[in-house]
């Protein structure tokens, strides 16, 4: 029984270790702005997989990213397959039809995270103000919004139709700060 419980261990630990060794990613650094699988990267940090992949760097200059144009400055995160995954905005930035919320004191790693899908299309974004998104009166929000009410994001579907929100104020019989839904 203890042989057993000490294979069961080993196993869970290899486990991990197999997992951890996956999930990990190289730091380099950057001497000059480089092109990295056609973004333009800044000099300084990068990150990449294992397999040398980018994972996420700061550009050098305005990029498009999917169907949003990110201002320079900004972060930009891919997935190991290399689709988009998402952005911290060095400032707030309209994608799609949305004033997403960007930067802060400490430059664009303190933003929220804009979220697209592989497709390039925006998934997610956490408006820099109260807005109108489709018609529906959206609420403005970030990580300290999630600590008043319900998840502050703004979400689409790939369509690009809106999905949900908080509302900013009352709609549709729908009390301010609750999530509004809407099926494809």
């Amino acid at each position: 029984m203890l042989k057993n419980l000490f294979a069961l261990l080993l196993c869970a630990l290899l486990g991990c270790v197999c997992i951890k060794a996956a999930a990990q990613s190289t730091r380099k650094k950057l001497v000059q702005p480089t092109v990295i699988q056609g973004y333009s990267c800044d000099k300084g940090y990068a990150w990449f997989y294992n397999d040398g992949r980018l994972k996420r760097c700061s550009v050098s200059q305005e990029t498009q990213f999917g169907e949003a144009l990110i201002p320079g400055g900004s972060i930009l995160y891919l997935k190991p397959d290399g689709s988009r995954d998402g952005v911290q905005l060095a400032h707030s930035t309209l994608v799609h039809e949305a004033l997403c919320d960007g930067g802060g004191f400490l430059g664009p790693a303190e933003g929220s995270m804009v979220g697209f899908y592989p497709s390039g299309k925006l998934k997610i974004c956490y408006l820099a103000k109260d807005q109108n998104v489709q018609g529906v009166p959206c609420a403005h929000g970030g990580i300290l919004a999630t600590l008043t009410g319900p998840d502050p994001g703004v979400y689409f579907y790939e369509s690009g139709k809106l999905q949900s929100c908080r509302l900013a104020k009352d709609y549709g019989g729908l009390r301010k700060s609750t999530m509004w839904r809407q099926t494809p």
